[in-house]
């Protein structure tokens, strides 16, 4: 089974989220793999931010159980692919390990950008960050995200 690893800063909103709505999608599409997310400024374990866990909820998805992750390079080498959801985390990510299959998620789902940091922004913030990963995600093909595997690094 693959690992899809997404990086963030904190690993409170845009990672956590990034890692639930790939879950959901792949339960939907029958696509098995372990997907987790980390911050490469996470420092100690905390919560989602509240309105992460709101704007996942609008997609019934529950993250009130998740806690923070600290990127670290064993890490990064057990993922198969590593999704930053900015180029200043894809760059921390290759400072680490020079070599990681690891993209920006924008990169890709072949739409472009970074993702917008909703931290200490309101629901609604939440809820637009929430749907550029979704749109991000989708984006990709079925038989791209089936066919990732350690092979492929």
């Amino acid at each position: 089974m693959s690992t899809i690893v997404f990086v963030c800063t904190g690993n409170t909103c845009r990672s956590p989220m990034a890692a639930a709505l790939t879950e959901a999608i792949f339960k939907q599409q029958g696509i098995h793999a372990t997907v987790l997310s980390a911050g490469v400024a996470a420092g100690s374990p905390s919560p989602a931010s509240k309105n992460a866990i709101r704007a996942m909820r609008d997609d019934k998805i529950d993250i009130k159980r998740h806690r923070s992750t600290q990127v670290t390079i064993d890490f990064l080498q057990g993922a198969d692919l590593i999704l930053a959801l900015t180029s200043s985390h894809l760059d921390a990510v290759m400072y680490m390990h020079p070599k990681a299959n690891a993209f920006t998620l924008g990169e890709f789902s072949g739409l472009g950008g970074d993702v917008s940091d909703p931290f200490g922004g309101d629901i609604a913030i939440y809820r637009e960050c929430a749907a550029q990963i979704k749109k991000m995600i989708e984006s990709v093909d079925i038989e791209k995200w089936k066919t990732i595997s350690k092979e492929d690094i």
